[in-house]
């Protein structure tokens, strides 16, 4: 639906609040033709290639959140890779999967449009993205192809227009090829193919129809099943399908107009994919191709009406990060619709079949590169399959909290598979308590322990000390990184209370009870428990709960108090008190809570006597990784770390936070680590740092003038080093081979979101500060429409670096507290009408939900 904002009562509120001067040189323009404006601005995104991509994951991305696929052109062929996020080949039980990279998931079938000549070469070819309409259009010599993906039910509707007359072909491929399957009889069934990696069986079933054409996958290991399929048909005319080879199969039109591609996927017993893909099809051909069009278009046109940016800086680059920011949010809706949630390393974009770096497990920090702007864009709803990720292996997180770790509560491994931790038999999961807890000596593992790990995957945290290793005698012998059970995610336990506040902060952007009931509250109380029960939290004799034995993120294992255990629970334990108290329940935990809070240990610090790496820490006193010994550090994570610095998140240091003391020293941090880098780091490149959103909560408006941009590719400062350099189509390799990332992207986002609007507590549990522009460069101009906690929307309008338009609209009914913009009083507008009138620096005043109010500065 379209958002309920009145675009003109905004820009009459911004010309009053200018002294009757249109906030930005577009706002004039969007008070004559709204639609128009947002269609402009979004349009700034949009892909255009003037020739064909170089390679195919250069492509153009298009989906409909649950399939997609990128699109690329040879000189004959348009030419797509069918994916879908809910394509899981295997569980966490597999056994099939011990090397490295070489599980899979999301591949459907390759699909293949072939014209005769060569329409689409080079000089003769132009391929347009268009992020408002959600369309990829292409056209060469004679030819124009357009592709809608459905938003219902999943098709790809892929109209032709052939002036020459000419025929089409449609080829469905097998992702893999593999030796015929054989019948019932032994005999050669060339309609199959099945594939074994160990117990794994991928069997692809091709299907010849009078007039359309299938490819069908089941995947097999005793007792996983899951199955896709594929289906392709042309709207009308005459016809006919092919086998080609074993891998193939083609249907050919001499008069084609539209064809249609259906996809479809389950686990078990869940349905017949290949059916469910029949039925889609048939209702795409009964709607036809402008009403799906007309549809996805409406849709597109609506999401984009939900809050966007205006952004404009005197050299272009405040523009080219509005261009980047709106593409990000293109991309995830894109991927952001189904079961799941894309998967970090490819999205829903690999082209090159099955094989992709890192293979199919959810790796947390690099999936919340994805998710965590989401909220203040106003697409909450994009966020659901991450949280239904989680929210469904809770059985099996409150499972290997006890089996691997003799606690309580959730354990949730920083990489897991999409059903959750594998279950463990009992001897299995009592020797790996004795050895991951060092009750027993490493080198004294059993036998039937390291037999059980050889056939279990290195990047599942639980088996992350183990490192790829070699074929002998037909037996894989695995190596190990030399650090006992140690590995870089075996022992991250901040995982769990990360994915814990991501569900609070859900409920402090809804105000929703019932979300807070029923989701979020098993959550935080299951991560508080977890840790509150762990046999490496100890009460010392300091009066101090200490961490025992845990990563701090990957680099540092085995250490003392890690940063991200502390900060993660000086977060989490206030939601889940507030929690608590707001749902009454509880009561009889909460002292223990609260005295678990109230004794944690310091937050480690570079003066500490026993900090890690002290003698690289010099200079004035900052936050610290973590306290030593440790079995591993990298002393470069150590002097400049260059992922993150957890104590800078969490609500523990933003601009409105109450703790001056932990503020300095998090600024002083970030001095250092902006000195330690350097202008030409990589560092500023890498999708995976927090640097620039460190920045943004600090109120470093100086940096985020440089950062942002850098880590989204939209700037090159002179003498910067390119992490990796980025595809025509703004995606990253910097993952490896057939990864394709926008993790940048995601994180710049959530940055530039942070420097135009903060709504933190002033500490974890309390109720939310707005807080206009804290830390946007004053010559750069902005005009927005972003979510805040509370359950508010806010537009703004910053021209010259002074405010001049704010307007809220409230969802939930709570009280707004609100940092003053203006230099002087404020009167309220409350639903047009002028109501109280406020002074001060803090603002306070309670709203009705649905209440839309304007502030209004005094003369």
């Amino acid at each position: 639906m379209a958002h309920p904002f009145s675009r003109r009562s905004f820009l009459k509120a911004a010309s009053v609040a200018a002294g009757g001067l249109p906030a930005l040189g577009h706002a004039a323009q969007a008070a004559d033709d709204p639609a128009k404006a947002i269609r402009d601005r979004i349009a700034l995104s949009d892909l255009h290639y003037a020739e064909p991509p170089r390679r195919s994951e250069e492509g153009l991305p298009i989906g409909n959140g649950r399939m997609g696929s990128l699109v690329w052109t040879t000189a004959s062929q348009v030419r797509l890779q069918i994916n879908r996020v809910d394509a899981y080949p295997a569980g966490s039980a597999s056994n099939s999967f011990n090397e490295a990279h070489n599980d899979y998931c999301g591949g459907c079938a390759w699909l293949d449009l072939r014209f005769e000549g060569r329409p689409f070469r080079k000089g003769k070819v132009a391929l347009h993205l268009s992020v408002y309409d959600g369309i990829v259009t292409i056209t060469g010599d004679g030819v124009k192809v357009e592709i809608v993906a459905a938003r219902e039910p999943d098709v790809f509707a892929i109209a032709i227009q052939d002036r020459r007359g000419s025929a089409v072909t449609a080829t469905l491929r097998a992702l893999r090829y593999a030796p015929s399957s054989t019948d019932a009889n032994g005999a050669a069934d060339t309609h199959a193919t099945t594939l074994r990696t160990r117990s794994h069986l991928a069997v692809t079933r091709l299907h010849a129809e009078d007039a359309a054409i299938a490819l069908s996958q089941e995947f097999r290991e005793v007792p996983f099943r899951s199955h896709t399929a594929v289906m392709a048909a042309f709207a009308s005319g005459a016809a006919e399908s092919e086998l080609l080879d074993e891998a193939s199969v083609a249907l050919i039109a001499s008069d084609a107009t539209t064809l249609f591609v259906s996809s479809a996927a389950g686990f078990g017993d869940d349905g017949d994919s290949l059916a469910t893909a029949r039925r889609a099809l048939e209702t795409a051909r009964t709607a036809g191709m402008p009403a799906l069009a007309q549809a996805a278009r409406a849709w597109w046109h609506d999401f984009w009406d939900q809050g966007s940016l205006a952004l404009h800086s005197a050299d272009g680059t405040a523009e080219r990060v509005q261009r980047d920011y709106h593409y990000y949010l293109y991309l995830m809706a894109a991927t952001s619709g189904g079961k799941f949630p894309p998967k970090f390393n490819g999205m829903l974009w690999n082209t090159g079949g099955d094989p992709r770096a890192w293979g199919a497990q959810h790796w947390y920090t690099n999936t919340s590169c994805y998710q965590e702007a989401l909220p203040a864009s106003g697409r909450l709803v994009l966020t659901d399959p991450f949280f239904d990720l989680y929210s469904a292996m809770l059985p099996a997180c409150r499972a290997a909290a006890e089996a691997q770790w003799g606690s309580q509560g959730i354990f949730i491994p920083e990489t897991v598979t999409f059903d959750g931790p594998e279950p463990l038999p009992p001897e299995i999961a009592a020797e790996m308590r004795a050895l991951y807890l060092s009750r027993k000596p490493w080198a004294e593992k059993s036998p039937a322990f390291l037999d059980y790990a050889t056939t279990k995957h290195p990047y599942a945290s639980v088996w992350n000390w183990k490192t790829p290793g070699r074929w002998e005698k037909g037996r894989y012998l695995f190596g190990e990184r030399g650090h006992g059970p140690y590995g870089p995610t075996s022992h991250i336990f901040a995982t769990t209370a990360k994915i814990a506040y991501h569900f609070w902060l859900r409920y402090e952007f809804t105000q929703d009870r019932a979300w807070l009931a029923e989701r979020a509250y098993p959550m935080l109380r299951g991560a508080v428990e977890f840790y509150r029960h762990h046999p490496m939290v100890r009460l010392e004799a300091d009066g101090r709960f200490h961490i025992q034995g845990s990563n701090n993120s990957e680099p540092i294992r085995d250490a003392r108090d890690a940063s991200e255990d502390l900060a993660a629970l000086r977060a989490v334990i206030p939601a889940l008190l507030r929690a608590a108290a707001l749902l009454d329940r509880d009561k009889a935990l909460q002292p223990a809570w609260r005295d678990f809070l109230d004794r944690l240990a310091p937050l480690p610090c570079s003066d500490d006597p026993d900090v890690l790496g002290a003698d690289l820490l010099h200079g004035p006193r900052t936050l610290a990784a973590a306290r030593g010994p440790a079995r591993y550090f990298n002393p470069d994570y150590v002097r400049a770390e260059p992922h993150t610095l957890p104590v800078w998140f969490f609500d523990l240091c933003g601009v409105e936070a109450r703790d001056t003391a932990l503020r300095d020293l998090a600024q002083a941090t970030l001095d250092r680590l902006v000195e330690s880098h350097g202008p030409a780091s990589k560092t500023w490149n890498n999708g995976l740092t927090k640097l620039p959103i460190a920045a943004a909560l600090l109120g470093r408006a100086e940096l985020v003038r440089d950062l942002v941009p850098r880590q989204m590719g939209a700037l090159a400062a002179p003498g910067a080093l390119a992490n990796t350099p980025l595809l025509r189509n703004r995606l990253s390799l910097g993952e490896g081979a057939q990864a394709m990332s926008a993790q940048h992207l995601g994180r710049a986002s959530e940055a530039l979101q942070l420097a135009l609007l903060q709504s933190a507590p002033p500490a974890p549990g309390e109720d939310p500060i707005l807080h206009l522009f804290p830390a946007w460069p004053t010559d750069w101009d902005a005009d927005y429409r972003l979510h805040a906690r509370g359950g508010f929307v806010v537009e703004a309008t910053m021209t010259r670096g002074a405010v001049t338009r704010l307007e809220l609209r409230s969802k939930a009914g709570a009280p707004c507290r609100l940092r003053n913009p203006f230099p002087a009083a404020v009167t309220l507008q409350r639903d047009g009408r002028p109501a109280e009138t406020l002074t001060g620096s803090l603002l306070s005043f309670p709203t009705r939900m649905g209440e839309t109010i304007a502030l209004i500065p005094g003369k």
